[in-house]
């Protein structure tokens, strides 16, 4: 049975929230020191990397990593469809300026690597905290706010939503994302936002599959972000199990990103724009996309067991199988142990962005509709 929007939005949100809470406790890590702390590959739950020492490790303290606890990516996630509750309408970056900003100052929630209620503020880094500097302090413009700060995937972690209320239209959210994001990042970083934004809404097509979503955001991504993509993608594509995937997508991902080997400790050129250059996490969970052939469990559990910024390739990946498949997709075990862990009620950030994804499609086709009739009235002579 092909999943419905509302299924598709609650599978996105929900593989997103699982995919991070899996990857967040080892974040940071190669897969060799992953497998050497693990005892092997992690291949659920897990907990602190430091065990109970995790209140003052650095360098993680004084997050609680682990033990399903989601991280700063669903709080963002989570932030931005609070924005489209408020709005009920298509986002951009003064959107992030007149609501986002508010939301991450002003309005307390339940942040479970704090395990206190807090700030968003008080949780996200400062490649997030960027946008309070610049649109509440700095009064810049929205739609160049994001212009000096570091480029990273700070941006394209949170744009899920932006996909969902544009479902099977990926132009629509590609473009929508490149706005939006304009307050948050630049060159690269915001370019990624674009093609995940896309990625998320061809998931969401009847009868797409891992190909077609990754045949899609290539036939949108611009500069290194496309080039990035299709040499993970040639790689992948001759791999169906993530351990033999590993070493050869972070060979084929290597030459266009700015990091560097060591992720705990960045190149000199690290986070610069380019436009030869992508964030690591986009092509890399495109690639587990295709190594795990859609499948949660693989796609998921390869992107988590890679390392490095592993949280946010997990809630990419995790987001695109969840919108390809729906619910079902999402191990419901995992998805309970998350929510419970984590205190948040993870159905109902889908049920609103539902409510609002069709009210923008039925402005939207108001809109057109309007538009076909303008225009054929002014070409009316034509005939």
């Amino acid at each position: 049975m092909t999943p419905t929007l509302d299924d598709r939005i609650t599978g996105s949100l929900l593989g997103a929230a699982v995919g991070d809470a899996l990857g967040g406790p080892v974040e940071g890590y190669t897969p060799e020191q992953i497998l050497e702390r693990h005892g092997g590959r992690v291949t659920g739950i897990v907990g602190p990397w430091n065990g109970g020492d995790w209140r003052t490790a650095r360098p993680i303290a004084p997050y609680h990593k682990g033990d399903g606890h989601v991280t700063d990516d669903t709080l963002m996630t989570h932030a931005l469809i609070r924005v489209y509750e408020k709005v009920r309408g298509h986002l951009d970056a003064y959107a992030v300026a007149d609501h986002l900003v508010p939301e991450l100052m002003g309005a307390p929630v339940w942040i479970p690597e704090l395990e206190a209620e807090a700030l968003p503020l008080q949780r996200i880094f400062l490649a997030e905290k960027w946008i309070v500097t610049r649109l509440h302090y700095g009064h810049v413009d929205p739609r160049e706010a994001g212009n000096g700060n570091v480029v990273n995937c700070g941006a394209a972690m949170y744009m899920a939503p932006v996909g969902l209320v544009n479902a099977a239209h990926p132009a629509a959210a590609y473009a929508e994302a490149i706005d939006l994001t304009g307050a948050h990042q630049s060159s690269y970083g915001r370019e990624a936002a674009g093609v995940f934004a896309a990625a998320v809404a061809a998931a969401c097509a009847p009868g797409a599959t891992p190909a077609s979503v990754v045949e899609t955001a290539l036939s949108l991504a611009k500069d290194g972000t496309r080039a990035a993509i299709e040499a993970v993608a040639e790689v992948a594509s001759v791999h169906t199990d993530f351990e033999s995937a590993l070493a050869p997508l972070r060979r084929a991902v290597a030459p266009f990103d700015t990091v560097g080997p060591d992720y705990r400790s960045p190149s000199l050129g690290a986070r610069r724009p380019s436009r030869l250059h992508a964030i690591e996490e986009l092509p890399i969970a495109l690639g587990m996309l295709l190594v795990g052939e859609g499948d949660f469990r693989r796609t998921v559990l390869g992107a988590v067991n890679y390392g490095r910024d592993c949280d946010s390739i997990a809630t990419m990946a995790g987001a695109i199988v969840g919108a390809l498949y729906g619910e079902q997709a999402v191990p419901s075990e995992w998805a309970k142990q998350v929510a419970e862990a984590s205190r948040l009620d993870l159905h109902a950030p889908a049920r609103a962005l539902a409510a609002v994804a069709r009210e923008i499609f039925a402005a939207d086709t108001a809109a057109r509709r309007a538009h076909a009739s303008a225009f054929a009235t002014l070409t009316s002579a034509d005939r």
